[in-house]
């Protein structure tokens, strides 16, 4: 069963590693010196030219843990990749994804720049913003963390009547060409970690708002792994919420089928267990590929196994033929952990049920000792699981050609 720690997507744009020689001194006098041409006024080849060594700085860990004890040109960095009309902006904004991306560093980039959640969610959320994916990508990287992932959403609130409240991150990330100069894709990573927050689930749970039902075709976007692997992340994120599973496996919303589409492959089916499958998952074409991402179709997995935590759950579950498209996955994946996932599923689907008092899954109290011995086996399962993958690349290894 899955457990109830609600999940986190990364983000990262890839720089020049580059680690500063010499002592830590050293290196406070030259950012002194570098100081001046981040900021307004600067030349502009001088300022492109300090943009991007700092880019460069930002590719290793050494590089960002000196950067993070300079809360100055921290400050001047996050002020010129929100600057209007600034060619180093861009860079300036992909060396605070690659900081962003780093957790030791948050406490810092937030103290230097206590507004740059503001000012990244105003970028971000900008059409006309030429560098918006980076200024997405930099917030998904902040908000992986618990405490950054509280600030932001309490940004969202404040910057709700404003505009640029979840509802604005909603539409840039469901309207197609919103930003017709970035696509936005680490909008989906960014909302993910966003739903860890209960106000964030309470907004997308809102059955006035019709929020799941807006994200629920994303689960088949095909143009980014990122952004459907995002949406993917946030529904099994608000699954974890069962007051609200009747609704979403109720014909309002109708959930089951979406998540169960990207798990089912061409396989055909008797007509007596065809007509136990929802419509959208019968009479597949002999083409029809499953999700390619392992991750997000053990998400799926996990976001199905959220909504059987409860007794009509798992019925209604059962009622759609669940059992069918995952017991034909299960004979189909190749990856250990997302097969001991399905394999799970299936025994929830399939064994008695709990008994009485027991019947909500998540909300059952585990002993210390029985939590300890379950922690225990997880661990040995995932010992198993790594050996399984080594052993499997190993094989794959030995098959691949030899030179003469």
């Amino acid at each position: 069963m899955a457990t109830g720690r609600v999940e986190t997507l990364e983000s990262e744009i890839p720089a020049r590693p580059s680690a500063p020689a010499g002592p830590e001194a050293t290196f406070d006098a030259e950012a002194a010196e570098l100081l001046p041409f981040l900021t307004q006024g600067a030349r502009a080849d001088l300022q492109a030219a300090a943009a991007q060594h700092v880019l460069a700085l930002t590719g290793s860990g050494p590089g960002r843990a000196l950067l993070a004890r300079q809360a100055e040109l921290l400050k001047a960095l996050a002020v010129l990749a929100a600057a209007a009309g600034s060619a180093p902006a861009r860079d300036a904004a992909r060396a605070l994804v690659n900081l962003a991306a780093d957790p030791s560093v948050h406490e810092q980039l937030l103290a230097a720049d206590p507004v740059l959640p503001t000012r990244l969610l105003g970028r971000a959320l900008d059409p006309q913003w030429p560098w918006a994916d980076e200024a997405a990508a930099a917030l998904a990287n902040l908000s992986r963390e618990p405490a950054p992932c509280a600030a932001l959403m309490g940004t969202l609130e404040a910057a709700a009547k404003s505009g640029l409240g979840l509802e604005r991150l909603l539409c840039a990330l469901c309207t197609p060409g919103y930003n017709a100069c970035a696509p936005l894709h680490h909008l989906g990573p960014l909302l993910s970690n966003l739903s860890q927050q209960p106000a964030a689930r309470a907004f997308l749970l809102d059955p006035d708002r019709c929020v799941i039902q807006r994200l629920l075709p994303l689960t088949q976007y095909s143009d980014s792994s990122l952004r459907r692997g995002g949406i993917v992340g946030t529904l099994r994120n608000c699954c974890f919420e069962h007051r609200h599973h009747e609704w979403l496996l109720g014909p309002d919303v109708d959930i089951l089928p979406f998540l169960l589409l990207p798990l089912a492959g061409p396989e055909e089916f008797s007509e007596e267990e065809m007509d136990r499958l929802p419509v959208d998952l019968q009479y597949l074409p002999p083409d029809k590929q499953r999700e390619p991402d392992a991750d997000i179709r053990k998400m799926l997995i996990e976001a199905i196994m959220l909504l059987t935590a409860t007794a009509p759950g798992r019925q209604q579950v059962r009622d759609q033929g669940a059992y069918l498209i995952l017991r034909e996955l299960h004979t189909w994946e190749s990856e250990p952990d997302v097969q001991m996932a399905c394999e799970k599923l299936i025994q929830v689907l399939i064994g008695d049920e709990p008994e009485c008092g027991m019947e909500n899954l998540l909300e059952v109290q585990v002993p210390e000792d029985v939590e300890r011995q379950l922690q225990q086996l997880d661990r040995q399962e995932q010992e198993q699981l790594k050996q399984q993958q080594l052993e499997l690349a190993g094989e794959s290894g030995g098959e691949g050609p030899t030179l003469r």
